[in-house]
């Protein structure tokens, strides 16, 4: 259980609503490339799997001296340095791996670490975390710069972008736009599911889906009769809900999710909480592997 506590903590700076404020010093750090740093290579701590994502896909990660706890992936991630949770940094922490630069989402806090830190005259970067593929490629070009990694920034925006392109392509001949329902927990048998400006809600838009819940902003769990009027085709759920749950059928056996067109046909697709949540360099795969779980006419067809 305790296990379980701390992968929903961490899968929370990843679900929540994130501020759509640009936050410390984004102006002066987006202009800033590496060859600033020539003398001396930057001493980074990524604060966001998403970012710890992108220097790794880099070849950056020679310059990690920390990450916070969200930064599970890739394995070697784990084996750095921690600095806390992205939404509770403890100044003293971070200072004490002497980083020059530290790379962080809006979603990082709280707002007095993170001043602390900046009084220190410690290079802060801090990007929009949002929930379309614009953002990600906001972010690896942007670290692309303060890596020196320009070329390989190019590249994989490029590899993305045809991802993306040869998705929106097939999703163009998809026959209908299922309506998706995310459950992040079931807390005390309520489903806590996912409204709008959530990851959840970006990652079904991006594979042709619907979201099943719009009436709020963020997570909240559901009354039984919003989760039948909610009319879901599909249960979406993370591999660590099912886990807690004890497997796909004792969610889909919740009452009221099994009067739902979802619960009757028996349908639920698990997917791995960062791969499908993170947008970041993975978002391409996640968004067509889900894609293809919502329309299995196109994945069968060539």
């Amino acid at each position: 259980m305790a296990r379980h506590r701390r992968e929903r903590r961490e899968a929370g700076g990843l679900v929540m609503k994130r501020r759509t404020a640009l936050g410390l010093g984004l102006g002066a750090a987006a202009a800033t490339a590496f060859p600033a740093h020539a003398q001396q290579p930057p001493r980074i701590v990524s604060v966001g799997s998403s970012i710890t994502e992108i220097i790794y896909a880099l070849g950056a990660e020679k310059l990690l001296v920390g990450v916070d706890t969200t930064s599970m992936y890739p394995e070697a991630a784990r084996k750095l340095p921690q600095v806390g949770y992205m939404r509770a940094l403890s100044a003293e922490g971070v200072l004490s791996l002497k980083p020059t630069l530290i790379i962080a989402t809006t979603a990082a806090g709280p707002a007095g670490a993170l001043d602390q830190l900046k009084a220190t005259g410690i290079e802060i970067m801090i990007l929009p975390d949002l929930y379309d593929y614009d953002s990600v490629v906001t972010k690896i070009a942007a670290i692309g710069k303060l890596t020196g990694k320009v070329a390989e920034a190019d590249a994989l925006i490029a590899k993305g972008r045809e991802a993306m392109k040869t998705l929106a392509a097939r999703l163009a001949m998809a026959k209908s736009h299922p309506r998706v329902l995310f459950l992040l927990s079931m807390t005390g048998g309520a489903p806590q599911a996912a409204g709008r400006d959530t990851a959840a809600a970006g990652i079904i838009r991006l594979a042709g889906g619907i979201n099943a819940v719009d009436g709020y902003s963020g997570y909240r769990p559901l009354t039984p009769e919003s989760v039948i009027a909610s009319n879901a085709d599909y249960v979406l759920v993370t591999r660590q809900t099912v886990e807690a749950m004890g497997g796909k059928q004792a969610i889909l056996d919740q009452p009221s999710l099994n009067r739902t067109p979802a619960g009757k046909a028996g349908r639920i697709i698990e997917f791995d909480t960062l791969l499908l949540l993170g947008f970041g360099p993975r978002t391409p795969e996640a968004a067509t592997e889900l894609a293809m779980a919502l329309h299995p006419d196109l994945a069968r067809s060539p």
